[in-house]
């Protein structure tokens, strides 16, 4: 129990006023290249959404680094179920999440280019739904040619077929060229090496390894008994904490974290699936299960209590609320709204002349 207490204090120690002052001088910063976002009445309509979070914190004066600390299925919809391909769907947008936090860790910018997650990923996926939810899942599975009749470009392969390929290439060629290229140009400004940095890329390839050595091992069950969703969500957690540490350590200005205590387990999992590999019995599937249940449970406890933390000492150095507005700041906002009205009150009678001024 000692050894807790211990741990606990140590992070409270990570997190002293000394550690947190950066988050006073705190400004977000992106930049969006995205056509679409510019001309669609949908993305319009989530983009506007999604900031009013930003702007209303704003508003009231509760604006700080906690939201973009916050800030961070299409397998259901096109019939992949607890298949590779639905491990693929599942693991590939991680690497495109990871990347872009990488590069915001060095740029303190979220750049998000001509092709991105949160717009054209965004309408693939909506696409995706509202195509399974006319003509079913099915549809993924049936050749293209019956729909778009090029059969010297799509041969007599489905979506299914190229889904893979579409997506390894939107991440190799659409997203991580940009990250990289921005991560350079950065560094070159700061007169920062730039080979170091990749070592950052570590706790990605060891965390991908994992999952690939873990779901694909002909030794798993997890596939094969239906368990991708139950997997999913220990991983939630562990890729949670992976990027939001890497957050709050841009935010902080800290150093590069390179390691989780969460990861440990996705390795220990990843050597109990191939253990006939190494020349030991394999292990059985309720063992398995047991495993990644034990795993589940031990992420989310971990996560929610350093999420606990990290958000209890933000929100006490910065004197703000999470989710909630503080009485002081509330009442500070009406009366700041009250004088404004009154400066903006003309002293003559005509009522035609109060108001603001008109240009």
């Amino acid at each position: 129990m000692s050894l807790v207490f211990k741990r606990i204090q140590a992070i409270q120690d990570s997190l002293s006023d000394d550690v947190l002052l950066p988050l006073k001088s705190y400004k977000y910063s992106s930049v969006d290249k995205s056509f679409i976002s510019r001309f669609a009445f949908g993305m319009w309509m989530y983009s506007t959404l999604d900031n009013v979070d930003g702007k209303q914190a704003r508003r009231t004066g509760t604006s700080s680094g906690l939201g973009e600390l916050f800030d961070l299925l299409e397998t259901a919809a096109m019939g992949f179920g607890s298949t590779q391909l639905g491990a693929y769907t599942a693991l590939v947008p991680c690497l495109a999440m990871y990347f872009s936090t990488w590069e915001t860790y060095h740029t303190h910018t979220l750049y998000l280019g001509y092709i991105n997650g949160p717009t054209e990923g965004l309408l693939v996926a909506i696409g995706i739904m509202i195509a399974s939810g006319i003509y079913g899942p099915q549809i993924w599975s049936r050749p293209i040619v019956e729909f778009l009749n090029y059969p010297q470009i799509f041969g007599n392969n489905s979506v299914k077929d190229l889904w893979i390929p579409f997506l390894l290439l939107s991440f190799f060629i659409g997203h991580l060229p940009g990250c990289v290229l921005n991560v350079i140009e950065a560094r070159r400004k700061q007169n920062l090496p730039v080979l170091p940095i990749f070592k950052e890329w570590v706790p990605m390839i060891v965390f991908t390894a994992s999952n690939i050595a873990w779901l694909f091992s002909p030794y798993s069950t997890i596939l094969a008994e239906g368990r991708l969703v139950l997997y999913c969500w220990a991983i939630t957690f562990v890729f949670g904490r992976m990027t939001t540490k890497i957050i709050l350590a841009h935010l902080l200005r800290q150093p590069f974290p390179y390691w989780t205590v969460l990861q440990t387990p996705l390795i220990g999992g990843a050597i109990l699936a191939n253990l006939p590999r190494f020349g030991l019995p394999m292990v059985s599937g309720w063992f398995e299960v047991l495993y990644l249940r034990a795993y589940l449970l031990f992420a989310f406890v971990a996560y929610m209590h350093w999420a606990f933390l990290v958000i209890n000492r933000i929100t006490t150095f910065l004197g703000i609320n999470c989710l909630t507005i503080r009485r002081d700041k509330s009442v500070a906002r009406d009366q700041a709204y009250l004088n404004f009205g009154e400066r903006t009150e003309s002293p003559s009678g005509d009522p035609t002349k109060r108001g603001l001024k008109s240009h």
